[in-house]
């Protein structure tokens, strides 16, 4: 009984390499024919495309945790407009900014738009080089989405945008620095693997009279070269530019630049005042002198 037990098992080990080798041989023969379905022309365009894709730039897109609905949107929407732009996770507000470096670094990505969002009110956005930098920090005002415009323009997804800039980005020095890196993260690289290799629409930056970036973007429509905005559109106020990659010295400072703290404080002394005023003319009546609130502060 011995004996006919290791026959038994010697006769079952020669039926598993038979099979395996014929599962190999069938792989083999699946990744060859998968190399033959590609013809010589498809290989030929390939390399090519490979060899005049030059500018690498990626961008990598993410924001804070805490992020209300609209920041959200607004950044599916950017990421949607920009073929090389890479997501990630929603970052904690507890780590330092200097780790988006090193999830840039992890993803390839040699630039970055960070949403920060703080007490679910006020959106900042960070842009930065994540070689040698700058980094720019500005507030965002009025940010609607596409879904929220529901405007008549409409393009094709991953085709390649032209950036259109106001002259005033030439008249100050803190302005062409910014106009620089918005050309820099926002225009999509030639022959871009995800790219559509034409354009039809546009990216229109402007500044406001109050020193403000206020962003759209057209469609452009057919031959006749008209514009009808698609969406999404906001307003970009600068704060502070530094040297490095969300570090490093300041190079420029925002001296008109009020926070909204500040603002919405602002905006309850003003209430909290005329609200003092309405109760001393309510005391007063209809005596002849005249009180202000002045007369009451020591």
């Amino acid at each position: 009984m011995g004996k006919f037990k290791k026959i038994q098992e010697l006769v079952k080990e020669e039926k598993t390499e038979v099979d395996s080798g014929e599962e190999e041989g069938t792989a083999t023969d699946e990744d060859t024919s998968e190399d033959e379905g590609l013809t010589v022309e498809e290989k030929a365009e390939e390399k090519k495309r490979a060899l005049l894709w030059t500018n690498r730039e990626r961008v990598l897109v993410l924001c804070s945790r805490g992020a209300d609905v609209r920041t959200r949107h607004l950044m599916n929407d950017i990421k949607v407009l920009m073929p090389h732009a890479k997501g990630d996770s929603k970052l904690d507000k507890q780590k330092s900014l200097v780790v988006i470096n090193e999830i840039a670094e992890m993803k390839n990505c040699t630039k970055v738009l960070y949403f920060e969002s703080r007490k679910h009110k006020d959106v900042y956005l960070w842009m930065s080089n994540v070689d040698n930098g700058p980094s720019i920090k500005f507030l965002v005002h009025n940010m609607h989405t596409m879904m929220e415009l529901k405007l008549s323009g409409n393009c094709l997804k991953a085709s390649r945008p032209i950036l259109s800039f106001d002259s005033r980005f030439d008249e100050e020095p803190h302005l062409t620095l910014i106009k620089h890196a918005l050309m820099q993260t926002f225009a999509t690289p030639n022959h871009h693997p995800r790219s559509q290799p034409f354009f039809d629409h546009v990216f229109s930056f402007s500044v406001t009279p109050d020193k403000k970036i206020w962003f759209r973007n057209f469609q452009i429509v057919d031959e006749t070269l008209q514009l009808q905005e698609i969406g999404p559109r906001f307003v970009l106020e600068t704060i502070r530019i530094f040297a490095g990659s969300f570090e490093g010295a300041v190079l420029y400072d925002n001296p008109d630049y009020e926070s909204p703290n500040a603002k919405r404080r602002a905006l309850k002394l003003l209430s909290k005042g005329k609200y003092i005023e309405k109760q001393l003319s309510k005391k007063v009546g209809s005596s002849d002198q005249n009180f202000t609130i002045n007369d009451f502060v020591l």
